[in-house]
């Protein structure tokens, strides 16, 4: 097993609480960041792990949420020959005292950075959990980007290169499934005052 050290994070000024590896550091110490998304990203390795937080989408059912949420990133990324590569049933787990439908999806997507064109986008496999705290209003995005195929117009081929990245396991790294895994089960609200009465 890959050697990566995981710790408790606090997310939303320690309201919600996940673990993960320690590499993976905080988008906010470089950049701008939404308040209502938490943000890391392993820069060596272009693997980033993002937190958000939703108003609740009553109109979209529990069973293929995640993947209706998955879409809705494609779009949103104007990502390009989206595949949806699987996806879950709905299961019920307890977060506190609160019982919380979880669904997932995993797709890939050909994606460019910020202020690239088309022809720099990198292929991703993206893995999104969404955790439905109907309770409170609100739909938790758990989402994790992980690249299969680096183009070399990509600003990211200056840092990890370009083609295929070296799988993480290789590098002494958990891979991105497993972080992904990690976190989602991990998820913890640990004042629920962040969502307001």
């Amino acid at each position: 097993m890959a050697e990566d050290i995981c710790t408790d994070r606090p997310l939303f000024g320690g309201s919600i609480s996940s673990t993960f590896p320690v590499r993976f550091q905080d988008v906010s110490n470089v950049r701008q960041v939404p308040d209502h998304q938490e943000a890391f990203v392993d820069p060596s390795r272009d693997e980033s792990l993002i937190f958000e937080l939703l108003d609740l989408k009553p109109d979209v059912n529990d069973n293929g949420s995640a993947v209706w949420f998955l879409q809705d990133l494609a779009n949103e990324q104007d990502a390009q020959g989206f595949t949806l590569v699987e996806q879950s049933g709905v299961v019920e787990v307890p977060i506190g005292n609160v019982s919380v439908v979880v669904t997932t999806a995993i797709g890939k997507m050909g994606v460019s950075k910020a202020r690239q064109g088309r022809e720099a986008q990198n292929v991703v496999q993206v893995y999104l959990a969404n955790l439905r705290l109907k309770n409170v209003g609100t739909d938790v995005l758990v989402v994790a980007y992980e690249p299969v195929l680096i183009s070399p117009l990509s600003e990211s081929a200056a840092t990890v290169g370009a083609g295929l990245p070296a799988p993480a396991a290789q590098s002494g790294f958990l891979p991105m499934a497993e972080v992904f895994k990690l976190a989602v089960s991990n998820f913890k609200v640990n004042d629920w005052s962040l969502f307001g009465n």
